[in-house]
């Protein structure tokens, strides 16, 4: 009976479906949107762009989100930072150009949401698929997308969602 419930355990475990939720920021403000005068390459989110946050935090509210990574930009962290109180998760910071990110991602156990750019978005998508889902960077104009990426055992599922306007 112990072999028994230990191969039950095993089978539970690995039939679990972890699901990678990966975006880009939100729309961000522009040199004709902000009300500075002065802009840097760290901008807010444009009045639209926060709408698309608040959109992707109600499309992602029942997801079980347990991790939530985003680069340290300020576009980025305001396109993650509804869910992530919603959720009570801290948002990680991450490096895209670390070679190690993806194994780290890999590794967690739990959904994860990963907001990053519009070139960075591409290369995230197809390291965790080790596919060529997305074939370049995205258009600087595209926001809303998001690519969710189911992991159950050894194969990886790749569906592109739109959210927000």
């Amino acid at each position: 009976m112990y072999k028994f419930i230990m191969l039950l355990a095993l089978v539970v475990v690995s039939c679990k479906t972890t699901s990678y939720y990966v975006s880009r920021h939100a729309e961000k403000e522009t040199a004709t949107t902000a009300s500075t005068a002065t802009m840097t390459s760290d901008v807010p989110l444009s009045e639209a762009g926060k709408q698309r946050a608040q959109a992707l935090k109600e499309l992602l509210a029942k997801e079980k989100i347990k991790y939530v990574f985003s680069t340290n930009y300020i576009r980025t962290k305001s396109t993650a930072q509804p869910l992530a109180d919603d959720l009570r998760v801290p948002i990680e910071t991450y490096d895209p150009k670390d070679p190690q990110f993806i194994s780290k991602l890999k590794a967690l156990n739990g959904n994860t949401l990963i907001i990053g750019h519009s070139n960075t978005v591409d290369d995230l998508v197809n390291e965790l698929t080790g596919k060529k889902e997305i074939q370049s960077d995205l258009p600087d104009s595209a926001y809303g997308d998001l690519f969710v990426i189911r992991k159950k055992g050894k194969r990886m599922t790749f569906e592109r969602k739109h959210f927000g306007q």
